[in-house]
């Protein structure tokens, strides 16, 4: 058998790499939920438009980072709200501010997890369930997807 020309071998393995990798950086959504407001991102997902404003659903008690830059606002079924936003900073921080924050403001955290580049918690009120995800963007500097899923409790 003959050998494979070098440059037929770099084709192949970055297909595959691109194969393997293929999940993006970018949170996706997919039918049936509702259409959101989405605002503009460079292709690491850095935001470059200025802050969608947080809709008048979203709980007035659920602490958002200073600076955060919402990026998505979604409406799904049942009732329940997806808001994505940028933080820029430290992924500890951040962490250190959801931990913090929402027992402050009410809210108890549990069924969390944290790994090097991601965490994630349930937390509920008296009249709110949810969940927050946390994750490290690999292509935006020091930015952290902070995602809100929420739903008013019946």
């Amino acid at each position: 058998m003959k050998p494979l020309p070098p440059a037929a071998v770099l084709i192949g393995a970055a297909l595959s790499l691109a194969a393997v990798t293929g999940c993006s950086a970018e949170p996706s959504v997919a039918p049936p939920y509702a259409a959101g407001k989405t605002a503009g991102t460079a292709p690491g997902g850095c935001p470059t438009d200025a802050s969608l404003p947080l809709p008048k659903d979203f709980p007035a008690n659920l602490p958002v980072p200073d600076g955060a830059v919402v990026t998505s606002v979604q409406h799904r079924t049942g009732d329940r709200l997806v808001v994505t936003t940028v933080v820029r900073g430290r992924f500890d921080a951040a962490l250190a501010f959801l931990q913090k924050k929402l027992p402050k403001a009410g809210f108890a955290l549990r069924e969390g997890e944290v790994e090097e580049d991601d965490a994630e918690s349930n937390f509920s009120s008296a009249t709110v369930e949810g969940r927050w995800t946390l994750r490290k963007m690999p292509d935006c500097e020091g930015g952290i997807y902070l995602t809100y899923l929420t739903s008013a409790v019946s």
